[in-house]
């Protein structure tokens, strides 16, 4: 029997391999070097599903998949929430007082300032903070340190030299799991989410319009995110999320009301709602 296979943007040793490893425990990890690979990955049918970061509670948004999304053919079909945790990690025998530079991701690097502040490192900026991890090992020079989940120092052999590093506790990452296969949440199974996008009609106040049915039918909306499409300014598409499923009366409604307002909308997913959301509120 052929392995299932998820497909992730990074090296091993990555948080999107982390959080694979802990939601997927028994399918096969597929590590891919770039956001678009990984896409293309299950287009193709080489992975089954992609684990894809979307959010982070400091950073913001992940910005390349906003724009990947709408036209990837792929489906939102769970979201998972992990807290992030960076270790400070060197060369086997190495001392947090020989580290002068260290090597991470620029989102890492900036969630980590205190540590970098505190000793005074020069930072040097990687791909992903698994591979920071790699060229450490690579490296094999005693002065140089990266800033990687702990699990990048079993893969490639290396010593962690200070945990938890990060500045901020909340340090939260949301991901969402993506297939070829629509698969839609069941109405009435416990708390969903609805993501689609859409792009409103060129007239005064019509995204007011366009929102305002999900006012009145009482449905919350959880994101609201605009992005120029083809780099014209005048040509704006949004990217909503609400609780709630299209198939109940509400979100019907509203998503019905949008419809007079925008030239088009495309449902991304409806899924089950991760239960963080409800510990976080």
């Amino acid at each position: 029997m052929t392995s299932r296979r998820i497909a992730y943007q990074g090296e091993p040793g990555a948080n999107s391999h982390i959080v694979a490893n802990q939601h997927y425990p028994d399918w096969e990890t597929l590590p891919c070097a770039s956001f678009e690979d990984v896409f293309a990955a299950v287009a193709a049918g080489e992975a089954d599903l992609a684990m894809i970061p979307i959010d982070n509670s400091i950073a913001g948004r992940v910005a390349d998949i906003h724009h990947f999304l709408p036209t990837s053919g792929l489906h939102i079909i769970a979201e998972h929430f992990l807290r992030i945790q960076f270790s400070l990690m060197g060369v086997r025998g190495a001392t947090i007082e020989q580290i002068k530079t260290v090597h991470s991701h620029v989102h890492a690097l900036g969630q980590c300032r205190k540590i970098i502040k505190e000793h005074g490192l020069t930072t040097v900026i990687s791909g992903d903070t698994a591979g920071a991890a790699r060229e450490i090992a690579d490296a094999g020079d005693p002065t140089q340190a990266s800033i990687s989940p702990s699990m990048a120092a079993e893969i490639y052999g290396l010593d962690v030299l200070a945990s938890d590093i990060e500045d901020e506790d909340h340090n939260t990452t949301r991901f969402v799991v993506l297939s070829r296969d629509p698969v839609r949440a069941p109405v009435g199974d416990g708390p969903t989410v609805t993501s689609f996008v859409f792009n409103v009609r060129n007239l005064p106040a019509a995204l007011y319009k366009a929102l305002g049915g999900f006012a009145t039918n009482g449905v919350n909306m959880t994101k609201l995110e605009s992005y120029m499409v083809g780099g014209e300014f005048t040509a704006t598409q949004f990217l909503a999320e609400v609780d709630g499923h299209p198939d109940e009366g509400p979100l019907a409604r509203a998503l019905e009301e949008l419809t007079f307002f925008t030239t088009d909308v495309t449902i991304l997913g409806v899924y089950p709602a991760d239960p963080f959301r409800a510990l976080s509120q």
